[in-house]
C-alpha cells in the first residue's frame, strides 16, 4: 500500500467494530461517506489488500502506440542524435508530425541509454542583475571560438550582440577569429536591422577597449588613452561601451553561447553546412525562429534605438593621418593612393589628410570634410585590420648619437692593447716634421 492507502485499515476496522461512525471514517480519509461504505464492504469481503487502488498495475489509455514509441526511439538514435530533450521534441513536432512531451522523450531516451545532453546540476545563489527597462539601452557583445561544424570544415569563431531588456539576439557573424572586421560587420548588421543602441557591455579585448600601458606623449597631455579603431566608430555614434569585469557581468551573451553550442550546432548538422560562407547564410532563418521562440517583450513599450547616419559605411572604417608625398600620393600599407587634381587643378602635395579604410575595402582620402579620392576594394574577400594600433607614437625612432665619452670608449676598446714599436703613436716628437707640416712649434 502507499501512505496514502495506509490508514484506511484501521479506520475501516474501526467502524466495523462500531468506534467511529461511516461520516467520521469518510472525513478522515477525506472522500465521501458513501465511499468509505464501498470500502468497508470490500474489506469484508477480501481483507485489507482489496483497500488498495484498484488502477494499480494497469496499462495507461494514454500511453504511447507501440509503432510511434518505436518510430521515436529510432529517430533518437539517428538524426537527432545529440538534441536535448526540448530541442528533440520540438523537431519530432515540427518536422515529424509526431505530437509527443518533453518528458515522454526523456523516458524514451533513458531507455536507450542515451546520455543527457547537459547534467543537471543543482542551482547556485546569486544576484541576478535587473534588465534595462526598454530595448535598445544596452545589448551585449562577445565572441565564442567552438567547433561549431563538429569537424565537417574550418574552426571558427561566432560573434554576436544580444538586447539585455527583451533577449533579442540582434546580430551574428561567423569569422575565422575574433577580430576587428568581425566586430565591425556584426556592429553593421546591429545598426542596419534595429539601429543605435545607447550602450555596449562587453569584455576587456584590445579590439574593443585600450588594455595596454604605452601612452604617447600627446596621450599623456591629454590625460587619456586615444581610442581603439572599434572605440573611434562607437564615439562618433554617440555610443558608450561598459567593460565588464568578469564573465558573469555579462551573463546573458555568456548563456546565449551555452544555447547556440546546443541549438545551432545541432541544425548545422541537420543541414549538412561545412562551409564558413553557408553558416553565415544560414544564420539569419535560424535568428528569425530563435527570437520568435525566445525573445521577450520589454517592460517599457518605448524603445530606445536611434537611427543611424547616412554615412554609416564611412563611420565603420579604420582612421589614419597621412601627409600628402610631393608626388600628390599617400600610402596605407602596401596600398599606394595617388590623389587626382583638385579645383583648378590644385595640388594637396605636404597637406596632412584623413585616409579611411572601409570595412568592404574601400579607401576615402578627405582633407579637412572633403572627399578628394576613392579607390576601390582590391579583392572581394577583403579583411579589415588594423594598419597601426591608434596609441602607436608616429614618430618614428631615430638612433641616437653618442656621447663623446662613450666614442671615445668604443675606440678604446676597438684599438689593440699594445702598439707596435713603429707605430706614429710611439714616435718622438720631430720639430722639423712638424713645422714642414705646419703645425706650431711647442714652447719650450
Amino acid at each position: 500500500m502507499s501512505r496514502k492507502e495506509l490508514p484506511r485499515a484501521g479506520l475501516v476496522t474501526a467502524a466495523l467494530a462500531g468506534r467511529i461512525s461511516n461520516r467520521e471514517g469518510a472525513a478522515a480519509l477525506r472522500v465521501s461517506p458513501r465511499q468509505f461504505q464501498r470500502l468497508k464492504a470490500r474489506f469484508r469481503d477480501s481483507g485489507a489488500a482489496a483497500l488498495r487502488h484498484r488502477g494499480r498495475g494497469r496499462l495507461s489509455p494514454r500511453r504511447l502506440p507501440v509503432s510511434t514509441t518505436v518510430r521515436v526511439q529510432a529517430l533518437l538514435n539517428g538524426i537527432y542524435q545529440g538534441f536535448n530533450d526540448t530541442h528533440a521534441t520540438e523537431k519530432l513536432r515540427e518536422i515529424e508530425a509526431i505530437a509527443i512531451s518533453r518528458e515522454s522523450v526523456r523516458r524514451l531516451r533513458r531507455a536507450l541509454g542515451l546520455p543527457a545532453v547537459h547534467r543537471r546540476r543543482p542551482a547556485q545563489h546569486r544576484s541576478r542583475r535587473a534588465r534595462e527597462q526598454a530595448a535598445g539601452q544596452l545589448v551585449q557583445l562577445d565572441g565564442s571560438p567552438f567547433d561549431w561544424l563538429e569537424g565537417r570544415g574550418p574552426a571558427m569563431t561566432l560573434l554576436g550582440a544580444i538586447d539585455d531588456a527583451t533577449s533579442q539576439v540582434v546580430a551574428l557573424h561567423f569569422r575565422p577569429t575574433e577580430d576587428l572586421h568581425g566586430y565591425a560587420t556584426v556592429l553593421q548588421q546591429m545598426f542596419t536591422c534595429v539601429g543605435l543602441p545607447v550602450a555596449l557591455y562587453g569584455d576587456g579585448l584590445n579590439i574593443l577597449v585600450r588594455n595596454d600601458r604605452h601612452w604617447t606623449l600627446d596621450e599623456q597631455l591629454a590625460g587619456t588613452q586615444a581610442p581603439t579603431h572599434i572605440g573611434r566608430m562607437l564615439q562618433e555614434l554617440g555610443i558608450g561601451y561598459v567593460q565588464a569585469r568578469s564573465p558573469q557581468g555579462k551573463g546573458r551573451v555568456e548563456r546565449l553561447w551555452g544555447t547556440l553550442q546546443d541549438r545551432l550546432v545541432s541544425e548545422l548538422r541537420l543541414r549538412g553546412v561545412a562551409t564558413r560562407e553557408a553558416a553565415n547564410a544560414f544564420l539569419p532563418t535560424f535568428l528569425s525562429d530563435f527570437n520568435a521562440r525566445f525573445a521577450r517583450p520589454a517592460a517599457s513599450p518605448q524603445a530606445a534605438w536611434r537611427r543611424p547616419p547616412r554615412d554609416l559605411a564611412l563611420v565603420l572604417s579604420c582612421r589614419y593621418r597621412r601627409v600628402v608625398a610631393r608626388d600628390n600620393t599617400v600610402r596605407l600599407g602596401p596600398r599606394l593612393i595617388q590623389i587626382p587634381r583638385g579645383p583648378h587643378g590644385r595640388s594637396y602635395a605636404r597637406r596632412a589628410v584623413e585616409v579611411r579604410e572601409l570595412l568592404d575595402g574601400r579607401v576615402i582620402v578627405r582633407a579637412d570634410t572633403t572627399v578628394i579620392a576613392v579607390v576601390a576594394s582590391p579583392r572581394a574577400d577583403f579583411t579589415l585590420g588594423p594598419r597601426r594600433a591608434p596609441g602607436v607614437d608616429r614618430r618614428r625612432s631615430r638612433p641616437q648619437s653618442p656621447s663623446l665619452s662613450s666614442a671615445l670608449n668604443h675606440l678604446a676598446a676597438a684599438l689593440p692593447r699594445s702598439q707596435a714599436p713603429r707605430h706614429p703613436w710611439r714616435r718622438a716628437y720631430n720639430p722639423h716634421l712638424a713645422e714642414r707640416a705646419g703645425y706650431p712649434q711647442r714652447q719650450g
